[in-house]
């Protein structure tokens, strides 16, 4: 079988089961430990922490935050 034709049985799928493959699919290429996981996120936190230290990004205030995201879902 080849990846066009198991691509187009996929697609017969009802949506919960491609989703579901989808994530199968995708979880089967991250072999990274859990520890090593738990290493690049304190990695992208320090990254984060000195980029507001430095002034490259703006912070901006949860209650702006809030207001911002329930306005986008009204």
């Amino acid at each position: 079988m080849n990846i066009e034709t198991i691509l187009h049985e996929a697609l017969l799928l009802p949506p919960q089961e491609r989703a579901q493959l989808a994530e199968q699919l995708l979880s089967s290429l991250d072999s990274r430990t859990e520890t090593e996981v738990e290493q690049l996120w304190f990695q992208e936190a320090a990254r984060r922490a000195d980029e507001m230290d430095s002034g490259l990004v703006q912070r901006i205030p949860a209650d702006v935050v809030n207001r911002e995201a329930k306005a986008l879902l009204r």
